[in-house]
């Protein structure tokens, strides 16, 4: 199976935080930029989780499918040892940048708790669609996540569908940015004085994604939604990480 296709775009801006997180004055930027990443890499193998039990959630012929929180991380945790070489059930053997490791499960957690929460969704019996996809999971992960740390992550996008998906002034001149540059091909550095970092990793529509999202533009989707036209490649949107930086 072809995954999303991605790049990390570092942005830097001045914007004041106070965080505990980096409150000790250790987390240095490049261990920052690096956890960041990370973050950034397991949402999208989150994501790509969900994708690959679409057919399983939206069988109408079964009740009890077996999708349950703890077979989501066990795929969560294969997936993301496939892309980095990192077994998170073995994170603390790794060398990684200081809590880490911490925001990695955490981020885990909220998406198990995500996957549990939709459990009646996901075994309902007799309906195909259940709009429990990469986007509405993400949404509730990464508020969730957002919530319980001191790293705001979350999914933007030009034509956002929920409009808490909307990209801020800074996110959209990125994505409007990334639209002119080829995928997979981009890194760009802006630096400054700042306290924060934010992270942006690009997602381009896959073949997969077309059945809602393709063409023809406007036509509706399955879930009432008028498709946005894109073909495959395409850019979908980004993965947005804005995390503490110590002074």
């Amino acid at each position: 199976m072809k995954r999303f296709g991605f790049t990390f775009i570092m942005i830097r801006c001045l914007i004041g935080l106070d965080s505990s997180w980096a409150a000790a004055g250790t987390v240095t930027r490049g261990e920052a930029e690096e956890t960041a990443r990370l973050i950034g890499m397991l949402f999208s193998a989150a994501r790509v989780v969900i994708e690959r039990n679409q057919p399983l959630i939206n069988d109408p012929t079964k009740g009890d499918k077996g999708f349950t929180a703890a077979a989501f991380e066990r795929e969560l945790v294969e997936e993301f040892r496939a892309r980095t070489n990192i077994d998170l059930e073995h994170a603390d053997s790794v060398p990684l940048p200081p809590n880490a490791s911490e925001l990695l499960r955490g981020l885990v957690n909220a998406g198990k708790a995500v996957v549990a929460d939709a459990q009646p969704v996901i075994n309902q019996r007799g309906i195909g669609y259940k709009n429990f996809i990469p986007a509405s999971f993400g949404s509730g992960a990464a508020s969730r996540f957002s919530k319980q740390s001191s790293v705001k992550l979350k999914q933007t996008t030009l034509h956002p569908r929920n409009p808490e998906n909307a990209p801020d002034a800074y996110e959209e001149a990125v994505l409007r940015q990334l639209m002119t540059l080829p995928s997979q091909s981009v890194t760009i550095h802006e630096a400054g004085e700042e306290d924060r970092l934010r992270v942006l990793t690009p997602i381009y529509y896959r073949k997969d994604c077309l059945t809602c999202h393709g063409q023809p533009a406007g036509q509706l989707d399955m879930s009432g939604y008028p498709k946005e036209g894109a073909d495959e490649g395409d850019l979908a949107g980004a993965i947005s990480v804005t995390i503490p930086l110590s002074k």
